[in-house]
């Protein structure tokens, strides 16, 4: 006898063997018992859930001779008639290749014949999202008033794309994804029948790789059986197979980004290409990785939820104190959009280059989480005095230098004032110290201002245009605050005023800087 794939030859027989959907067993399994079997049934739901199954276990059920407690018997002359696939009773229909109006046609007609044999004529349609319009309205008035001995079963994967006439004349149940435990429970008990040896941790990863659908999971499975034959299965064989990659290459991974080391993150990823992995279950599975590591950050005890080893596990909590939430979140919102696009790509490599160099370089992008990266990175250059600050928006986009701006000083400079008032001075003095007193994030958009004076011996504060002076000038609550903080320092009420310095603007050929002036009275004194 040829081989039979592990999830048709373990397909359920009865609703006891169905696992994962428990609410609609129990729901089906009382209507037969009570005999209030609906006449139309709308099953929807990701593949690989029961959809089919439960609906054949239906039919099965209604036509049994001798049900016990809602479930078919198994033995007699109807379900095994049914089970083999020869009964007249039981009518599947595929509406991806059968979606015409003339193939609903033929329904309508048959219709009008009672069974045979048995009680109930079930037609199950499978993908009836895949009818036209015209089939659909074909189908409406028979699914509506249909003879007492019909059932309609419709599967679907897309419910969203079945018409509300349709929605309102069955009833509807949603199959649920299956859970990780659930999964990885039946596949234990499947591999003792086939005495098979599978070392627990690959049953589970091969259990998180089906995501909910217990075909796929009996799939890869019987794939990883297949290319080691005879063997005890690994995790690591498994890994092969799927072409899959371990947690610690992620953590590999997620430190060279975080170090925006993008020739590290780069080679890594080569390496990952040459063992033979597969770029579209690396991206899927980085993105998790990710997922989880937000887990950790965002709340604590969660550890249960997270489904890594005890060493694993420690070594990611770490990494989550390495990282900041939007910061991952940040990750993942570029890997989401990946995977969405890498499935039918021709250079699926260089979009995941592309998608690293992006992480390494939040200055490549433009979107609101990528700029709060960017100011984070420059807090933390402004605060190791990794460079003289030449204005926030000349260091993000490096097209102006201080070298530049020093030597355009030097061959023009805007003439210095008669008297600079004390307070304004004690002002200049304490900069410093009234800017850190502001806190985040105004003290980010300070960062590269510098005090001149204005008018009427007002405070001039000049800030590098675009995101920082629209901080102040498009917000008078924030230029507020920063006056009151500069009057609680010095302790006088001071008049300031904001302006913003254009990126092709020299500000020693323009402004007067407060800075210089104050620190040569002090000298000649």
């Amino acid at each position: 006898m040829s081989y039979q794939a592990l999830y048709r030859k373990f397909r359920p027989d009865s609703f006891l063997d169905v696992k994962g959907q428990e609410h609609i067993v129990t729901t089906l399994q009382n209507q037969i018992k009570a005999e209030r079997v609906g006449h139309a049934y709308l099953f929807c739901g990701t593949r690989g859930t029961g959809k089919t199954t439960i609906a054949k276990i239906l039919a099965k059920a209604v036509n049994c001779e001798n049900p016990v407690d809602g479930n078919p018997c198994g033995e007699c002359r109807m379900c095994r008639s049914i089970a083999a696939g020869t009964s007249m009773n039981v009518i599947e229909i595929d509406a991806a290749s059968n979606n015409g109006v003339d193939n609903i046609r033929e329904i309508v007609d048959e219709v009008s014949f009672s069974p045979a044999e048995g009680k109930y004529k079930v037609y199950i349609i499978d993908e009836v999202h895949m009818l036209s319009i015209g089939a659909f309205n074909a189908l409406l008035k028979t699914l509506e008033e249909p003879p007492s001995y019909v059932i309609f079963i419709l599967a679907t994967t897309e419910s969203h794309k079945i018409p509300i006439t349709i929605h309102s004349r069955c009833q509807r149940y949603d199959f649920k994804r299956i859970s990780i435990e659930t999964i990885a429970d039946r596949l234990r008990d499947l591999m003792e029948q086939e005495q098979v040896d599978i070392e627990d941790k690959a049953v589970r990863y091969i259990a998180k790789a089906a995501d909910g659908s217990m075909r796929d999971a009996l799939s890869l499975l019987d794939q990883c059986i297949a290319f080691h034959y005879g063997e005890r299965l690994t995790y690591d064989m498994a890994l092969d197979v799927l072409g899959a990659v371990d947690n610690a290459v992620f953590s590999k991974m997620l430190r060279h980004i975080t170090e925006k080391d993008v020739l590290g993150a780069i080679t890594l990823l080569e390496e990952i290409i040459y063992q033979g992995r597969e770029l579209t279950q690396f991206v899927a599975d980085f993105t998790w990785y990710l997922r989880n590591l937000l887990l950790l950050k965002s709340s604590d005890g969660i550890e249960d939820i997270i489904d890594v080893s005890s060493d694993n596990l420690v070594l990611m909590k770490e990494e989550a104190g390495m990282v900041e939430s939007s910061t991952i979140m940040r990750y993942i919102r570029i890997f989401s959009e990946l995977s969405g696009q890498i499935k039918y790509a021709t250079a699926k490599r260089i979009m995941v280059e592309m998608a690293i160099i992006k992480l390494c370089r939040p200055a490549m992008e433009v979107k609101n989480d990528a700029l709060l990266e960017r100011i984070r990175d420059l807090e933390q250059k402004l605060e190791s005095g990794a460079f003289v600050s030449s204005g926030v928006a000349g260091a993000i986009t490096g097209t102006e230098s201080v070298a530049t701006v020093k030597s355009e000083s030097v061959q023009s400079k805007a003439p210095l004032p008669k008297a600079v008032p004390e307070d304004v001075q004690e002002v200049v003095r304490r900069w410093g110290e009234i800017v850190q007193r502001t806190g985040q994030p105004m003290k980010t958009y300070l960062s590269g201002s510098k005090l001149s004076l204005g008018g009427d011996n007002r405070l001039l504060i000049v800030i590098p245009d675009g995101l920082n002076s629209d901080y102040f000038l498009k917000h008078e609550d924030n230029m507020n605050y920063l006056k009151n903080c500069i009057c609680e320092a010095v302790g006088k009420e001071i008049s300031i005023e904001v302006k913003p310095l254009q990126k092709e603007q020299n500000f020693a050929a323009s402004y007067v800087d407060l800075s210089q002036v104050i620190h040569m009275d002090i000298e000649v004194e």
